[in-house]
C-alpha cells in the first residue's frame, strides 16, 4: 500500500482509481473520473451477472427516489435527455445534442434522437418526453426544484421540446442528468404518480423482482445505442451480457466472503478494514478504490421535533468532533480526509466558509448551548443502517458525542429500506446517517440542496441564497459565490458533511471492461469464461 499522500486524489478529474494486487499498486492504478474506455470489438458476450449490492431497493422508480441502490439498478433500464461523461461534463443522451440557448438564457430547445426504441416496441417522440418530465417535476424533488424555474415545457414537433425558464438557472442540465431523482424518460401510456410497469430505452429491461432475493434485468435486443465512443455514463453503450442479477447483501462481511469465492462477480461497498483481505486474496478477486468517493452526512429534522430547534442544531453540531467520526467510520487514515470544505482543494467550488464550526467537539460549550436554547432532556432519535457499516460505527460515536454534551439518545438500528422509508416522515426521527458523492454540481449533492427532501430545510435564507446562486450562470463567478451558500449551510445546520472518504469495492477477474463509478454501471462490461 502507498502512504496516504499516493492515494489522496484532490480534482474530479482524478476522482477514481482501481486498487489491485502486486505490482498494481493504488497509486499507480489511476483512472480518470468515470473512466473512459469502451470495449473492444472482440469482447464475449452472453452470461449473467451476479452483483451484491448493500441491501434491497425500497422501490424501482428512480424518479421519486434520491437513493443511489435505486439510481445504480435502473440507471440500466431507464435514460435521461442528459447524462454525464468522464470528465462530469454535461453530454446529450435521448437528447440528440447539447441544447441551444437563447441569449437571455430562457429559452433551452433540445432535439431529441430519433429511432429510440422503448422496451414496449413503440418509437419515443416529444409527447412522451413533455409528459415525462412534468411528471418528474411533480413527483422528484430535483425535478421539483426545476418546476419552480420552469414557465413552460412544450413539444416542438415529434422529435424536439423546448423548455422556457422563469429566470437563468444554471443548474437546470445537471439536474436533467442526474440518476437519482432522475428525469427518466418513458411511454406517456405508463405515467402514474405509483409507476406499475418499469418500461424505459435503456439497454436493459426489467425482467423480474423477487423481494429480498434479486432484481433481474435482461438485454432489451431494440436497444438504439449512441455512436460517440463511451465515457463515463456518456457515449455508446451496449448490452454485451444477457442477464444482470442485482442481488441485496446486507450483511457486509458476506459481500466480502461472496466476492473472494467467486460467487459475486461484483460486490458494491466493502468494509474498508476488507482492503488488506482483498489484496492478498490472490488471483480470485480484483479489488477496487474509489478515491474521493464521496461524503458521509447527518441529516437533522428541521421540519418538526427536537431539532425543529435552529439553536439546538447547533449545539448537537458544536458537540460533533467530525475526525473522530470520519476515524470511526473508515479506520485506515489513507482511505478518509476529515476536512470542512465541501468540495476537495483544487475544483471550483472549494471554500473554507465556516470552517471554524467543524469539527468542535467541545461538550460543555454544546451543553450551554443546548440550555439555552430550551432543551428539555427529550431523546435524540438517532437512525442508522448497519448496510453501511460506516454509517453505524459514525452513529455509535456521535450518540456518544451528544451524551457528553448532556444530550439524551436513542440510536435506531435499521435495514437501509426501512431507514429509506422512515426518513420521508418527520415524525420518526430526529437524525440520520448517509452519504453523498462528489459532483461538479452542488444542487446535485446532497439532495437537502432541493426542495422536499427528507429533513424538510425550506427557509427563507436557503430560497434566497440558492435563488441568487443559480441564476448566475457564469461559471467563474457562481463558484466564487459558493462559499456565501456553504457558510448558510454551517448557521443553520440542516445537515453536517462529515469529510471526504475513498470507497471499496471489489470485481472478478472474470467482470472485464468495468469501470469504477460511483453509480455502477454494467453495460459495456462483458463475462469471460
Amino acid at each position: 500500500m502507498q502512504s496516504r499522500s499516493a492515494i489522496d486524489t484532490p480534482t474530479f478529474a482524478q476522482a477514481l482509481s482501481m486498487g489491485r494486487r502486486g505490482a498494481m499498486s493504488l497509486a499507480a492504478a489511476a483512472v480518470v473520473a468515470i473512466g473512459t474506455s469502451g470495449i473492444a470489438s472482440a469482447a464475449p458476450t452472453g452470461g449473467a451477472l451476479n452483483l451484491a449490492m448493500i441491501g434491497e431497493p425500497q422501490g424501482l422508480d428512480p424518479v421519486l427516489s434520491t437513493a443511489d441502490l435505486v439510481g445504480t439498478i435502473m440507471q440500466h433500464v431507464f435514460e435521461p435527455l442528459y447524462t454525464f461523461d468522464g470528465k462530469w461534463a454535461i453530454a446529450p443522451m435521448l437528447a440528440e445534442s447539447l441544447p441551444v440557448v437563447s441569449k437571455d438564457g430562457l429559452i433551452y430547445s433540445i432535439p431529441l434522437r430519433k429511432g429510440v426504441k422503448f422496451h414496449n416496441g413503440k418509437d419515443m417522440d416529444s409527447s412522451d418526453v413533455v409528459a415525462s418530465l412534468q411528471r418528474w417535476m411533480e413527483v422528484s424533488a430535483r425535478g421539483k426544484s426545476v418546476a419552480k424555474e420552469v414557465e413552460s415545457l412544450t413539444a416542438k414537433g415529434p422529435n424536439a421540446i423546448e423548455i422556457k425558464l422563469k429566470t437563468p438557472y444554471a443548474p437546470l442540465l445537471a439536474l436533467l442528468a442526474a440518476p437519482t431523482g432522475m428525469a427518466a424518460i418513458m411511454p406517456k401510456e405508463v405515467l402514474a404518480p405509483q409507476l406499475k410497469q418499469f418500461i424505459g430505452t435503456g439497454p436493459y429491461q426489467f425482467k423480474e423482482r423477487r423481494p429480498d432475493q434479486f432484481t433481474v434485468l435482461t438485454k432489451y435486443a431494440g436497444y438504439s445505442a449512441r455512436s460517440e465512443p463511451a465515457s463515463g455514463y456518456a457515449g455508446k453503450r451496449e448490452a454485451l451480457v444477457d442477464e444482470l442479477r442485482f442481488v441485496p447483501v446486507p450483511n457486509a462481511n458476506t459481500r466480502v466472503e461472496g466476492s473472494m469465492s467467486g460467487q459475486f462477480h461484483y460486490a458494491d461497498l466493502l468494509p474498508v478494514e476488507s482492503l488488506g483481505r482483498l489484496e492478498k486474496a490472490g488471483n480470485s478477486v480484483v479489488p477496487i478504490v474509489t478515491k474521493n468517493f464521496g461524503f458521509p452526512y447527518i441529516v437533522f429534522n428541521t421540519k418538526e421535533g427536537v431539532f425543529a430547534n435552529q439553536a439546538l442544531r447547533l449545539a448537537a453540531h458544536t458537540a460533533m468532533g467530525e475526525g473522530e467520526l470520519m476515524a470511526a467510520g473508515f479506520g485506515d487514515s489513507r482511505l478518509y480526509t476529515p476536512e470542512p470544505n465541501f468540495f476537495p482543494k483544487g475544483t471550483p467550488f472549494f471554500s473554507e466558509a465556516g470552517a471554524k464550526l467543524y469539527n468542535q467537539r467541545n461538550p460543555q460549550l454544546a451543553k450551554d448551548q443546548a440550555a439555552k436554547a430550551g432543551y428539555k432532556s427529550e431523546p435524540i432519535r438517532i437512525m442508522a443502517s448497519r448496510q453501511y457499516e460506516f454509517h453505524y460505527n459514525m452513529a455509535l460515536v456521535y450518540a456518544e458525542q451528544l451524551k457528553k454534551a448532556g444530550f439524551k439518545t436513542e440510536l435506531q438500528v435499521v435495514d437501509w429500506a426501512t431507514l429509506v422509508q422512515r426518513r420521508n416522515d418527520p415524525k420518526l426521527w430526529d437524525v440520520f446517517f448517509t452519504h453523498s458523492g462528489f459532483f461538479p454540481e452542488p444542487m446535485l449533492t446532497p439532495p437537502q440542496m432541493s426542495d422536499g427532501a427528507p429533513g424538510g430545510w425550506e427557509t427563507d435564507t436557503k430560497k434566497k441564497a440558492l435563488n441568487v446562486f443559480n441564476a448566475e450562470v457564469n461559471p467563474q463567478k457562481r463558484a466564487a459565490m459558493w462559499g456565501s451558500v456553504q457558510q448558510l449551510i454551517y448557521d443553520e445546520v440542516p445537515f453536517v458533511e462529515v469529510g471526504k472518504f475513498n470507497s471499496v469495492s471489489a470485481r472478478s477477474p472474470k467482470l472485464q471492461g468495468y469501470q469504477p463509478a460511483f453509480w455502477p454501471y454494467f453495460w459495456n462490461t462483458s463475462l469471460t469464461k
